[in-house]
């Protein structure tokens, strides 16, 4: 179909080419699916990042846990029950089995390779972490040893179609000032979620672009309403690791201590709703703390810039959002090689729904992790696929490029800035009591304004050249808040991450999934049963 393609990537004012597969995002799920297409026979494979592959997204800056868990004896089923039993009812054991062999399997494959995992005192390798900064440099190394093209700052922003079939995908190189465009035998998202610019470490890449180009083409969406996840930092820090709070002390500011037994994240909310709170790690002995600063290097930096000793001194906190990052919707997947239910189109990490393995809670950490590893490989390997039954067909088809708002203005464009709607989104899913408490009118009250922004943005939002960049993220945040929301007003009930003020119990009837879709009219509807089933089960 295309002729090799080499490592480098020549600037020139614009870029056109031809490949196999077409993955877009270069984080850890991206960089899978690459690989995986690449091991599967793709002769070329494209990838494309909004930053820098390697150094972009929320996995770069961390340091992940992975759910990294030996089959023999019973610690697989511990894990995989333990893990049910926080979903709400939503995940399936199946899924979550399949999970943890792909990533037992990918992640002894990185130690094959020679990935550097830590040893312990025994000389034993300790594999379920993966410190972020080395392991993304390590994978980028890996991407180059496969042949695959790799685009840096070059966010995608629009798919390409062919008779309902997608083909491809364009956007805007930072680095050569031009646009791109990318004719593919199939693509695989692997864009990420959404922290709404929240300023979580690592996020602000993070805006829904894979949301809104997945819903542009057709595709179904599945748990949005499962977006409500903050993470606790440092006032003064966009650091949301959790770990180290697991040995903190939290006050108010008058020093009565805050009862955080249960869910913690909630009640520092709610404290947060009264004034200022603080924590102080003074439940950690010293052998604690040494393992935390060598484990979470990047959780104490902001302290020590400050001159803070937070395992002494109490210092401020707050909540930032993490959206879909650290939630667990996305994407629907409708097949075990992660295909959406558009053709030539596949979903990979945290563009992809999570509720198969955490349903509605959190796949922060370790769960997302794998899940990245595990759904890019099969997403990669499905999309080789795909563009080899297409063959030399896939170069020649006629293709439409399918971006609407932020692109395409309905109305004469202009008097509108992108920066107005990326306001308006904040204000509506930033704050704690209209997102992380919910309630009826309140929701309603919010896709208001948000349905209304989306019809001016529709006829008005546009912009030229490198700008169009923020236009569509601005489009994209606007249009994964409404998903959100939609779904969050349709689940009338509180389950997992999604927690109605109004609606404080568990239906036992809404155990299943909500699916949604749409952008100019948005739908929500259930769907039994709750998952696409692994070996040729039930897909509808």
């Amino acid at each position: 179909m295309s002729t090799p393609a080499t490592p480098s990537v020549p600037l020139a004012s614009e870029i056109d080419d031809l490949a196999d597969v077409l993955v877009i995002g270069g984080g850890p799920a991206g960089a899978w699916a690459a690989l995986g297409a690449a091991a599967s026979g793709a002769r070329s494979v494209v990838l494309v990042d909004k930053g820098y592959c390697g150094t972009s997204g929320a996995t770069a800056p961390a340091n992940t846990g992975a759910w990294y868990v030996t089959p023999e004896g019973a610690a697989r089923e511990r894990a995989i029950e333990s893990r049910y039993a926080r979903s709400g009812g939503l995940a399936h054991r199946e899924w979550m089995a399949r999970v943890l062999d792909e990533t037992w399997t990918q992640i002894n494959q990185l130690a094959a390779w020679g990935y550097p995992f830590p040893v312990d005192d025994s000389g034993l390798q300790y594999r379920a972490n993966l410190r972020g900064p080395d392991y993304m440099y390590f994978l980028r190394r890996q991407l180059r040893r496969a042949g695959v093209r790799i685009l840096d700052h070059a966010p995608a922003l629009e798919l390409l179609v062919s008779d309902g079939v997608v083909a491809g995908a364009q956007g805007y190189s930072r680095q050569a000032d031009a646009p791109w465009r990318v004719r593919a035998g199939a693509v695989v998202l692997a864009s990420g979620g959404c922290a709404f610019l929240s300023k979580a470490l690592g996020c602000d890449v993070n805006t829904g672009d894979g949301y809104l180009m997945a819903t542009e083409v057709g595709a179904e969406l599945s748990g949005m309403e499962f977006s409500a996840q903050y993470g606790i930092s440092p006032a003064y820090a966009s650091v949301t690791k959790g770990l180290p709070y697991f040995w903190a002390t939290f006050t108010a500011e008058s020093g009565e201590e805050i009862d955080t037994r249960g869910n913690r994240m909630l009640a520092v909310a709610r404290a947060l709703g009264r004034g200022p709170v603080y924590a102080v790690l003074d439940r950690a002995g010293p052998e604690i703390q040494r393992w935390l600063r060598d484990g979470q290097p990047n959780c104490f930096l902001p302290h020590d810039r400050l001159g803070i000793d937070p395992f002494q001194q109490r210092f401020p906190v707050t909540l930032r959002s993490e959206g879909t990052v650290r939630g667990s919707g996305g994407i629907r997947v409708v097949d075990e090689a992660c295909a959406t239910s558009v053709p030539g189109l596949y979903a990979a990490g945290d563009a992809a729904s999570r509720e198969l393995i955490v349903g509605a809670s959190s796949g922060g950490g370790s769960p997302n992790a794998a899940w990245a590893i595990s759904s890019g490989t099969w997403a990669g390997h499905a999309a080789a696929r795909f563009a080899e039954r297409l063959g030399e067909r896939a170069a020649e088809r006629p293709a439409r490029a399918a971006g609407t708002v932020g692109l395409r203005p309905g109305a004469a464009a202009g008097g509108l800035d992108a920066r107005e709607i990326i306001d308006l989104v904040q204000q509506e899913v930033l704050p704690l009591d209209k997102n992380l408490f919910r309630r009826g009118d309140r929701l309603e009250a919010s896709l208001d304004r948000l349905d209304g922004a989306f019809r001016e943005a529709s006829a008005h939002l546009h912009a030229a050249g490198v700008a169009r960049i923020r236009a569509r993220e601005a489009a994209a945040l606007l249009a994964t808040a409404r998903l959100c929301y939609r779904s969050a007003l349709a689940r009338a009930e509180s389950r997992g991450l999604h927690q109605r003020t109004d609606l404080p119990g568990t239906d036992p009837g809404q155990a299943h999934c909500l699916i949604s879709g749409g952008l100019s009219s948005i739908w929500v509807e259930p769907r039994r049963p709750p998952h696409p089933q692994p070996h040729g089960g039930d897909l509808a």
